[in-house]
Protein backbone atom coordinates (compact mmCIF):
# COMPACT_ATOMS: atom_id res chain seq x y z
CA UNK A 1 0.00 0.00 0.00
CA UNK A 2 1.28 3.45 -0.96
CA UNK A 3 0.78 6.58 1.13
CA UNK A 4 -1.78 8.05 -1.28
CA UNK A 5 -3.77 4.81 -1.27
CA UNK A 6 -3.71 4.75 2.53
CA UNK A 7 -5.01 8.33 2.63
CA UNK A 8 -7.70 7.55 0.05
CA UNK A 9 -8.91 4.52 2.00
CA UNK A 10 -9.16 6.56 5.21
CA UNK A 11 -11.06 9.30 3.38
CA UNK A 12 -13.47 6.67 2.07
CA UNK A 13 -13.86 5.22 5.55
CA UNK A 14 -14.69 8.65 6.96
CA UNK A 15 -17.29 9.29 4.26
CA UNK A 16 -18.86 5.95 5.08
CA UNK A 17 -19.02 6.89 8.76
CA UNK A 18 -20.78 10.16 7.95
CA UNK A 19 -23.32 8.39 5.75
CA UNK A 20 -24.00 5.75 8.40
CA UNK A 21 -24.16 8.16 11.35
CA UNK A 22 -27.90 8.96 11.07
CA UNK A 23 -28.72 5.26 11.18
CA UNK A 24 -26.09 3.62 13.40
CA UNK A 25 -25.37 4.75 16.96
CA UNK A 26 -21.70 3.73 16.89
CA UNK A 27 -21.12 5.64 13.66
CA UNK A 28 -22.85 8.67 15.15
CA UNK A 29 -20.70 8.54 18.29
CA UNK A 30 -17.58 8.07 16.13
CA UNK A 31 -18.38 11.22 14.15
CA UNK A 32 -19.76 13.38 16.97
CA UNK A 33 -16.85 12.50 19.26
CA UNK A 34 -14.41 13.98 16.76
CA UNK A 35 -16.25 17.24 16.17
CA UNK A 36 -14.25 20.29 17.26
CA UNK A 37 -11.43 18.05 18.46
CA UNK A 38 -8.80 20.72 17.74
CA UNK A 39 -10.48 23.25 20.01
CA UNK A 40 -10.99 20.59 22.67
CA UNK A 41 -7.33 19.60 22.49
CA UNK A 42 -6.09 23.19 22.70
CA UNK A 43 -8.28 23.97 25.71
CA UNK A 44 -7.19 20.85 27.56
CA UNK A 45 -3.48 21.38 26.94
CA UNK A 46 -3.10 25.15 27.16
CA UNK A 47 -2.53 24.95 30.93
CA UNK A 48 -0.51 21.73 30.96
CA UNK A 49 3.18 22.46 31.48
CA UNK A 50 4.23 19.02 32.75
CA UNK A 51 5.59 16.31 30.43
CA UNK A 52 2.94 14.15 28.74
CA UNK A 53 2.80 10.39 28.21
CA UNK A 54 0.38 9.39 25.45
CA UNK A 55 -1.35 6.00 25.49
CA UNK A 56 -3.51 5.00 22.53
CA UNK A 57 -5.98 2.09 22.52
CA UNK A 58 -8.38 1.02 19.80
CA UNK A 59 -11.19 0.00 22.10
CA UNK A 60 -12.11 -1.37 25.52
CA UNK A 61 -10.18 -4.63 25.17
CA UNK A 62 -6.97 -2.82 24.30
CA UNK A 63 -7.57 -0.40 27.15
CA UNK A 64 -7.61 -3.33 29.57
CA UNK A 65 -4.22 -4.33 28.16
CA UNK A 66 -2.87 -0.82 28.48
CA UNK A 67 -4.38 -0.11 31.88
CA UNK A 68 -1.74 -1.82 34.05
CA UNK A 69 0.97 0.04 32.14
CA UNK A 70 -0.83 3.39 32.49
CA UNK A 71 -1.19 2.89 36.23
CA UNK A 72 2.39 1.70 36.69
CA UNK A 73 3.66 4.67 34.66
CA UNK A 74 1.57 7.07 36.74
CA UNK A 75 2.95 5.56 39.93
CA UNK A 76 6.60 5.75 38.82
CA UNK A 77 6.34 9.13 37.07
CA UNK A 78 3.65 11.11 38.97
CA UNK A 79 4.85 14.39 37.44
CA UNK A 80 3.74 13.21 33.99
CA UNK A 81 0.28 13.98 32.65
CA UNK A 82 -1.48 11.05 30.99
CA UNK A 83 -3.16 11.49 27.59
CA UNK A 84 -5.43 8.56 26.68
CA UNK A 85 -7.00 8.25 23.23
CA UNK A 86 -9.44 5.76 21.75
CA UNK A 87 -10.32 4.91 18.17
CA UNK A 88 -13.67 3.27 18.93
CA UNK A 89 -16.74 4.53 20.81
CA UNK A 90 -16.95 1.22 22.68
CA UNK A 91 -13.73 2.17 24.44
CA UNK A 92 -14.19 5.90 24.85
CA UNK A 93 -17.81 5.89 26.00
CA UNK A 94 -17.13 3.39 28.79
CA UNK A 95 -13.77 4.78 29.96
CA UNK A 96 -14.13 8.52 29.33
CA UNK A 97 -14.13 9.12 33.10
CA UNK A 98 -11.12 6.91 33.89
CA UNK A 99 -9.46 8.69 36.81
CA UNK A 100 -5.84 7.74 36.09
CA UNK A 101 -5.76 9.75 32.85
CA UNK A 102 -5.65 13.54 32.75
CA UNK A 103 -6.98 13.95 29.20
CA UNK A 104 -9.22 11.40 27.46
CA UNK A 105 -10.45 11.85 23.89
CA UNK A 106 -10.97 10.22 20.52
CA UNK A 107 -8.00 9.82 18.20
CA UNK A 108 -8.51 12.19 15.26
CA UNK A 109 -8.60 10.76 11.75
CA UNK A 110 -5.07 9.84 10.72
CA UNK A 111 -4.18 12.56 8.20
CA UNK A 112 -0.86 14.37 7.97
CA UNK A 113 -2.33 17.72 9.06
CA UNK A 114 -4.27 16.17 11.93
CA UNK A 115 -1.20 14.32 13.17
CA UNK A 116 0.97 17.44 13.00
CA UNK A 117 -1.58 19.52 14.92
CA UNK A 118 -2.22 16.81 17.50
CA UNK A 119 1.46 16.16 18.27
CA UNK A 120 2.36 19.85 18.24
CA UNK A 121 -0.43 20.67 20.69
CA UNK A 122 -0.14 17.71 23.08
CA UNK A 123 3.67 17.54 22.89
CA UNK A 124 4.01 13.98 24.24
CA UNK A 125 7.42 12.97 25.55
CA UNK A 126 6.71 9.25 25.19
CA UNK A 127 4.05 7.31 23.26
CA UNK A 128 2.54 3.83 23.70
CA UNK A 129 0.33 2.22 21.04
CA UNK A 130 -1.47 -0.85 22.40
CA UNK A 131 -1.57 -4.14 20.48
CA UNK A 132 -2.77 -3.65 16.86
CA UNK A 133 -2.63 0.13 16.51
CA UNK A 134 -0.58 1.34 13.52
CA UNK A 135 -1.46 4.81 12.23
CA UNK A 136 0.91 6.02 9.51
CA UNK A 137 0.82 9.80 9.95
CA UNK A 138 0.87 9.73 13.75
CA UNK A 139 3.78 7.32 13.63
CA UNK A 140 5.65 9.49 11.12
CA UNK A 141 5.09 12.61 13.18
CA UNK A 142 6.43 11.04 16.38
CA UNK A 143 9.43 9.78 14.43
CA UNK A 144 10.16 13.23 12.94
CA UNK A 145 10.13 14.74 16.42
CA UNK A 146 12.28 11.93 17.86
CA UNK A 147 9.60 10.95 20.39
CA UNK A 148 10.06 7.41 21.78
CA UNK A 149 7.26 5.22 20.40
CA UNK A 150 6.44 1.75 21.74
CA UNK A 151 4.10 -1.00 20.61
CA UNK A 152 2.76 -2.92 23.62
CA UNK A 153 1.35 -6.46 23.91
CA UNK A 154 1.57 -6.83 20.15
CA UNK A 155 0.81 -10.03 18.27
CA UNK A 156 1.88 -10.56 14.67
CA UNK A 157 0.69 -13.25 12.23
CA UNK A 158 2.05 -14.40 8.88
CA UNK A 159 -1.09 -13.33 7.02
CA UNK A 160 -0.73 -9.66 8.04
CA UNK A 161 0.16 -7.16 5.31
CA UNK A 162 3.49 -6.35 6.99
CA UNK A 163 4.90 -9.67 5.88
CA UNK A 164 3.70 -9.79 2.28
CA UNK A 165 5.55 -8.74 -0.85
CA UNK A 166 8.93 -7.02 -0.98
CA UNK A 167 9.55 -5.91 2.60
CA UNK A 168 12.18 -3.37 1.56
CA UNK A 169 9.58 -1.34 -0.31
CA UNK A 170 6.62 -2.25 1.87
CA UNK A 171 4.76 0.85 3.06
CA UNK A 172 3.55 -1.05 6.12
CA UNK A 173 7.02 -2.27 7.08
CA UNK A 174 8.32 1.28 7.01
CA UNK A 175 5.71 2.11 9.65
CA UNK A 176 7.08 -0.65 11.87
CA UNK A 177 10.63 0.61 11.41
CA UNK A 178 9.65 3.89 13.07
CA UNK A 179 8.95 2.25 16.44
CA UNK A 180 11.53 2.58 19.18
CA UNK A 181 10.73 -0.88 20.54
CA UNK A 182 8.18 -3.67 20.33
CA UNK A 183 6.98 -5.53 23.42
CA UNK A 184 5.38 -8.60 21.85
CA UNK A 185 3.37 -11.39 23.41
CA UNK A 186 5.09 -14.44 21.96
CA UNK A 187 8.05 -15.95 20.11
CA UNK A 188 6.33 -16.22 16.68
CA UNK A 189 5.67 -12.47 16.75
CA UNK A 190 9.33 -11.78 17.46
CA UNK A 191 10.40 -14.16 14.69
CA UNK A 192 8.14 -12.42 12.17
CA UNK A 193 9.59 -9.01 13.03
CA UNK A 194 13.10 -10.43 12.81
CA UNK A 195 12.26 -11.84 9.36
CA UNK A 196 11.83 -8.27 8.06
CA UNK A 197 15.02 -7.12 9.81
CA UNK A 198 13.38 -5.51 12.82
CA UNK A 199 15.45 -6.44 15.86
CA UNK A 200 14.27 -3.97 18.51
CA UNK A 201 11.90 -6.54 20.01
CA UNK A 202 11.34 -8.04 23.47
CA UNK A 203 9.02 -10.90 24.39
CA UNK A 204 7.24 -9.64 27.48
CA UNK A 205 3.90 -11.44 27.26
CA UNK A 206 0.45 -9.96 27.66
CA UNK A 207 -0.10 -7.07 30.08
CA UNK A 208 -3.70 -8.27 30.56
CA UNK A 209 -2.36 -10.89 32.97
CA UNK A 210 -1.10 -8.09 35.20
CA UNK A 211 -4.48 -6.42 35.00
CA UNK A 212 -6.53 -9.50 35.90
CA UNK A 213 -4.11 -10.44 38.69
CA UNK A 214 -5.07 -7.21 40.46
CA UNK A 215 -8.78 -7.99 40.14
CA UNK A 216 -8.56 -10.53 42.97
CA UNK A 217 -7.63 -7.88 45.53
CA UNK A 218 -9.93 -5.25 44.01
CA UNK A 219 -13.06 -7.37 43.61
CA UNK A 220 -16.33 -5.94 44.88
CA UNK A 221 -18.44 -7.68 47.49
CA UNK A 222 -21.90 -8.23 46.04
CA UNK A 223 -24.50 -8.79 48.79
CA UNK A 224 -27.25 -9.44 46.24
CA UNK A 225 -25.25 -12.25 44.67
CA UNK A 226 -24.39 -13.68 48.08
CA UNK A 227 -28.08 -13.80 49.03
CA UNK A 228 -28.92 -15.38 45.68
CA UNK A 229 -26.31 -18.14 45.93
CA UNK A 230 -26.60 -19.05 49.59
CA UNK A 231 -24.76 -22.38 49.86
CA UNK A 232 -25.51 -23.42 46.26
CA UNK A 233 -22.98 -23.94 43.51
CA UNK A 234 -22.94 -21.36 40.71
CA UNK A 235 -22.49 -21.42 36.94
CA UNK A 236 -21.49 -17.95 35.74
CA UNK A 237 -22.21 -17.08 32.11
CA UNK A 238 -20.23 -14.02 31.06
CA UNK A 239 -20.52 -11.88 27.91
CA UNK A 240 -23.07 -14.16 26.28
CA UNK A 241 -24.60 -13.65 22.83
CA UNK A 242 -27.78 -15.14 21.41
CA UNK A 243 -25.76 -17.96 19.81
CA UNK A 244 -24.46 -18.93 23.25
CA UNK A 245 -27.90 -18.82 24.87
CA UNK A 246 -29.29 -21.13 22.19
CA UNK A 247 -26.80 -23.73 23.43
CA UNK A 248 -26.85 -22.97 27.16
CA UNK A 249 -30.63 -22.85 27.69
CA UNK A 250 -31.45 -26.43 26.58
CA UNK A 251 -28.23 -27.79 28.08
CA UNK A 252 -28.88 -26.28 31.49
CA UNK A 253 -32.50 -27.49 31.43
CA UNK A 254 -31.47 -31.11 30.87
CA UNK A 255 -28.57 -30.82 33.31
CA UNK A 256 -30.89 -29.38 35.95
CA UNK A 257 -33.43 -32.19 35.47
CA UNK A 258 -30.63 -34.74 35.84
CA UNK A 259 -29.25 -32.99 38.91
CA UNK A 260 -32.65 -32.74 40.62
CA UNK A 261 -33.37 -36.42 39.95
CA UNK A 262 -30.03 -37.55 41.35
CA UNK A 263 -30.28 -35.33 44.43
CA UNK A 264 -33.99 -35.58 45.22
CA UNK A 265 -33.26 -37.10 48.63
CA UNK A 266 -30.80 -34.35 49.54
CA UNK A 267 -31.88 -31.36 51.61
CA UNK A 268 -28.47 -29.67 51.77
CA UNK A 269 -28.48 -26.36 49.85
CA UNK A 270 -24.90 -27.04 48.70
CA UNK A 271 -26.34 -29.71 46.40
CA UNK A 272 -28.21 -27.08 44.38
CA UNK A 273 -26.91 -25.43 41.20
CA UNK A 274 -27.80 -21.84 40.33
CA UNK A 275 -27.13 -19.77 37.23
CA UNK A 276 -26.22 -16.14 36.69
CA UNK A 277 -25.92 -14.54 33.25
CA UNK A 278 -24.19 -11.28 32.33
CA UNK A 279 -25.14 -10.80 28.70
CA UNK A 280 -23.01 -8.78 26.29
CA UNK A 281 -26.12 -6.80 25.35
CA UNK A 282 -28.41 -5.54 28.10
CA UNK A 283 -31.05 -3.70 26.10
CA UNK A 284 -34.57 -4.48 27.30
CA UNK A 285 -35.34 -6.50 24.17
CA UNK A 286 -32.27 -8.67 24.78
CA UNK A 287 -33.16 -9.22 28.43
CA UNK A 288 -36.67 -10.29 27.46
CA UNK A 289 -35.25 -12.83 24.99
CA UNK A 290 -33.05 -14.14 27.78
CA UNK A 291 -36.00 -14.55 30.12
CA UNK A 292 -37.98 -16.35 27.43
CA UNK A 293 -35.11 -18.77 26.75
CA UNK A 294 -34.98 -19.72 30.44
CA UNK A 295 -38.71 -19.64 31.17
CA UNK A 296 -38.39 -23.00 32.92
CA UNK A 297 -36.51 -21.26 35.77
CA UNK A 298 -37.46 -18.81 38.49
CA UNK A 299 -35.78 -15.59 37.37
CA UNK A 300 -34.78 -12.34 39.06
CA UNK A 301 -33.05 -9.29 37.60
CA UNK A 302 -30.18 -7.80 39.56
CA UNK A 303 -31.44 -4.22 39.28
CA UNK A 304 -34.89 -5.15 40.61
CA UNK A 305 -33.66 -6.65 43.89
CA UNK A 306 -34.27 -4.62 47.05
CA UNK A 307 -32.31 -5.93 50.03
CA UNK A 308 -34.43 -3.79 52.35
CA UNK A 309 -37.57 -5.66 51.34
CA UNK A 310 -38.21 -9.11 52.85
CA UNK A 311 -40.34 -10.30 49.92
CA UNK A 312 -37.68 -9.20 47.43
CA UNK A 313 -35.02 -11.12 49.38
CA UNK A 314 -37.24 -14.20 49.51
CA UNK A 315 -37.85 -14.05 45.76
CA UNK A 316 -34.10 -13.71 45.20
CA UNK A 317 -33.26 -16.69 47.38
CA UNK A 318 -35.86 -18.85 45.65
CA UNK A 319 -34.69 -17.86 42.16
CA UNK A 320 -32.68 -20.23 39.95
CA UNK A 321 -31.37 -17.57 37.56
CA UNK A 322 -30.09 -14.08 38.34
CA UNK A 323 -29.78 -11.89 35.25
CA UNK A 324 -27.15 -9.16 35.55
CA UNK A 325 -28.71 -6.17 33.80
CA UNK A 326 -25.97 -3.60 34.38
CA UNK A 327 -22.27 -3.29 33.54
CA UNK A 328 -19.11 -3.26 35.61
CA UNK A 329 -19.79 -6.25 37.86
CA UNK A 330 -18.71 -9.26 35.81
CA UNK A 331 -15.11 -9.50 37.01
CA UNK A 332 -16.31 -9.55 40.63
CA UNK A 333 -19.12 -11.99 39.85
CA UNK A 334 -16.58 -14.56 38.66
CA UNK A 335 -15.18 -14.69 42.20
CA UNK A 336 -18.45 -16.28 43.34
CA UNK A 337 -18.54 -18.88 40.57
CA UNK A 338 -17.70 -22.58 40.47
CA UNK A 339 -17.69 -22.87 36.66
CA UNK A 340 -17.59 -20.11 34.02
CA UNK A 341 -19.00 -20.13 30.50
CA UNK A 342 -17.55 -17.29 28.41
CA UNK A 343 -19.50 -16.16 25.37
CA UNK A 344 -18.58 -15.00 21.90
CA UNK A 345 -16.88 -18.02 20.36
CA UNK A 346 -20.02 -19.08 18.49
CA UNK A 347 -20.04 -15.63 16.90
CA UNK A 348 -17.41 -13.01 16.09
CA UNK A 349 -14.91 -14.07 18.73
CA UNK A 350 -14.38 -15.26 22.27
CA UNK A 351 -14.56 -12.66 25.03
CA UNK A 352 -12.05 -12.27 27.86
CA UNK A 353 -11.49 -15.55 29.72
CA UNK A 354 -8.68 -14.29 31.96
CA UNK A 355 -10.97 -12.53 34.44
CA UNK A 356 -12.54 -15.89 35.25
CA UNK A 357 -9.22 -17.73 35.16
CA UNK A 358 -7.63 -15.49 37.78
CA UNK A 359 -10.19 -16.69 40.34
CA UNK A 360 -9.44 -20.31 39.49
CA UNK A 361 -12.30 -22.22 37.87
CA UNK A 362 -13.07 -24.41 34.85
CA UNK A 363 -13.75 -22.29 31.76
CA UNK A 364 -16.11 -23.32 28.97
CA UNK A 365 -16.68 -21.70 25.56
CA UNK A 366 -17.88 -22.48 22.05
CA UNK A 367 -15.64 -24.18 19.52
CA UNK A 368 -15.97 -21.91 16.49
CA UNK A 369 -13.93 -18.76 17.00
CA UNK A 370 -11.35 -18.93 19.77
CA UNK A 371 -8.17 -20.00 17.97
CA UNK A 372 -6.66 -16.50 17.72
CA UNK A 373 -6.79 -16.10 21.49
CA UNK A 374 -3.59 -17.63 22.83
CA UNK A 375 -4.84 -17.96 26.39
CA UNK A 376 -7.83 -20.02 25.22
CA UNK A 377 -5.65 -22.36 23.18
CA UNK A 378 -3.15 -22.77 26.02
CA UNK A 379 -5.78 -23.44 28.68
CA UNK A 380 -7.40 -26.04 26.42
CA UNK A 381 -4.02 -27.76 26.15
CA UNK A 382 -3.57 -27.57 29.92
CA UNK A 383 -7.09 -29.00 30.50
CA UNK A 384 -8.16 -25.87 32.35
CA UNK A 385 -10.67 -24.93 29.65
CA UNK A 386 -13.15 -26.84 27.49
CA UNK A 387 -14.73 -26.04 24.12
CA UNK A 388 -18.16 -27.39 23.21
CA UNK A 389 -20.03 -27.48 19.91
CA UNK A 390 -23.63 -28.07 20.99
CA UNK A 391 -26.05 -28.36 23.90
CA UNK A 392 -25.49 -32.10 24.37
CA UNK A 393 -21.75 -31.60 24.84
CA UNK A 394 -22.33 -28.79 27.30
CA UNK A 395 -24.83 -30.87 29.29
CA UNK A 396 -22.36 -33.75 29.63
CA UNK A 397 -19.54 -31.39 30.58
CA UNK A 398 -21.62 -29.69 33.28
CA UNK A 399 -22.46 -33.09 34.76
CA UNK A 400 -18.77 -33.98 35.00
CA UNK A 401 -17.71 -30.62 36.40
CA UNK A 402 -20.37 -30.32 39.07
CA UNK A 403 -20.60 -33.89 40.31
CA UNK A 404 -16.90 -34.22 41.18
CA UNK A 405 -15.58 -31.51 43.52
CA UNK A 406 -12.05 -32.94 43.51
CA UNK A 407 -11.90 -32.94 39.70
CA UNK A 408 -13.14 -29.36 39.62
CA UNK A 409 -10.62 -28.21 42.23
CA UNK A 410 -7.76 -29.67 40.16
CA UNK A 411 -8.93 -27.59 37.21
CA UNK A 412 -9.27 -24.54 39.44
CA UNK A 413 -5.58 -24.78 40.29
CA UNK A 414 -4.60 -25.09 36.61
CA UNK A 415 -6.37 -21.87 35.63
CA UNK A 416 -5.24 -19.97 38.72
CA UNK A 417 -1.59 -20.92 38.24
CA UNK A 418 -1.72 -20.08 34.54
CA UNK A 419 -2.49 -16.45 35.34
CA UNK A 420 0.14 -16.26 38.09
CA UNK A 421 2.86 -17.71 35.85
CA UNK A 422 2.20 -15.19 33.07
CA UNK A 423 2.24 -11.96 35.06
CA UNK A 424 5.17 -9.53 34.87
CA UNK A 425 4.91 -7.92 31.41
CA UNK A 426 4.24 -4.47 32.87
CA UNK A 427 7.36 -4.57 35.04
CA UNK A 428 9.54 -5.52 32.07
CA UNK A 429 8.18 -2.63 30.02
CA UNK A 430 8.62 -0.18 32.88
CA UNK A 431 12.20 -1.36 33.41
CA UNK A 432 12.89 -0.55 29.75
CA UNK A 433 11.26 2.88 30.07
CA UNK A 434 13.52 3.71 32.99
CA UNK A 435 16.52 3.46 30.65
CA UNK A 436 15.26 6.29 28.43
CA UNK A 437 13.39 8.62 30.80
Amino acid sequence: MKSWLYDASLWGYWQGIKLAAPFLEKASLFREGRKNWKTELQIKFEKIKQPVAWFHCASLGEFEQGRPLIEAFKEHYPHYKILLTFFSPSGYEIRKNYDKADVIMYLPLDTQKNAEFFIETAKPKIVFFIKYEFWHHFIEETHKRKIPLFSVSTIFREDQHFFKGNSKNNFSVKMLERFTHFFVQNEPSKDLLNSINIENVSITGDTRFDRVATIVSQRKELPILEKFIGQSKLLVVGSSWQEDIEVIAPAFQKFREYFIENNKDQTDESDKIKLTIASHNIAESDLQKLEKAFDYLKIERYSKVNLNDKQSIQNLQQADLLIIDNIGLLSSIYSYGDVAYIGGAFGKGLHNILEAATFGMPIVFGNNNFQKFGEAVTLLEKKGAFSISNANELEKLLKNLFKDDYFREQINEITRQYVIENTGATKQIMDFCKTIL
